[in-house]
């Protein structure tokens, strides 16, 4: 629905520019929340580098970012654990003063049936991709909310919209992400702040690289674009849903699929 007036109907490209904003992203050390990274950087963002493991690769990201002119450091920190994230926290809003975007990127998964899947799988997997979402936003949020400007994007997946066999808890992780954000959303709606989740789909990564030829055929095959996705092209959505050209989004799925599910 549109209403009738000239006012705002020009296209401003400078509202995609995130000059003098800082992005934070989690899971930054490689594939999607590397290409994440470095597009926000591109688009003028100071970025705040997020990784539990990985460091050199987390290091090389951000010393990449910083031969682009930005700003940038790299936090070490467990998103799954409360007392690291308030550490993390205190050490980015001493180096940067606040974060206007985060991306809520870092992620695991422990593959198995249901039926050979144990607790402790179960656990570790809705204690980083969902719980740990909680946990970083938490910190964050209010914050945006009071400067009455803020982005959380969430990044979820097709897994979480449709399920896999073998990935019940994956499913559950991303599926809740998806339902989080949604009602996040309606909470900050008001206050300046959007709330929005990405769901790749099949994605060409360091991960995708491990499986087995025939099986990333049958998914192609599936694909009606016909190939694996590329890292930048979710980091070219979650670019737009970081900037003002997207003031008006807010709990919405931007599926980046490939049109695998529809």
């Amino acid at each position: 629905m549109t209403t009738d007036g000239t006012q705002g109907n020009e296209f401003d490209a400078l509202k995609f520019d995130l000059s003098g904003k800082v992005a934070m992203v989690t899971g930054a050390s490689r594939g999607i929340g590397k290409s994440i990274a470095l597009s926000l950087a591109a688009c003028g963002a100071d970025i705040v580098v997020n990784c539990n493991t990985g460091g050199q690769l987390a290091e090389a990201v951000r010393d990449q970012i910083r031969g682009m002119g930005r700003r940038c450091e790299y936090y070490a920190h467990n998103v799954a654990d409360e007392s690291e994230v308030e550490k993390m926290r205190d050490e980015i809003f001493r180096d940067f003063g606040q974060v206007d975007i985060l991306v809520n990127n870092a992620g695991i998964t422990r593959d198995k049936t249901f039926k050979k899947m144990t607790r402790e799988m179960w656990d570790a997997v809705i204690s980083v991709d969902l719980t740990g979402v909680f946990l970083v936003t938490k910190q964050f949020v209010d914050p945006m909310s009071e400067r009455r400007w803020g982005r959380i994007i969430n990044i979820a997946s097709v897994i979480g919209e449709i399920g896999n066999f073998g990935q019940t808890n994956y499913a559950a992780a991303k599926g809740g992400l998806i339902a989080f954000s949604k009602a996040l959303a309606r909470e900050y709606a008001r206050k300046g702040v959007t709330v929005n989740t990405v769901a790749p789909g099949f994605i060409k990564t360091e991960m995708t690289d491990a499986v087995p030829a025939e099986a990333l055929k049958a998914v192609t095959d599936a694909t009606p674009i016909g190939r694996l996705g590329l890292p930048s092209e979710v980091a070219a959505g979650v670019a737009f849903l970081a900037s003002d050209a997207a003031s008006y989004v807010t709990g919405h799925v931007l599926d980046i699929n490939g049109g695998y599910a529809m």
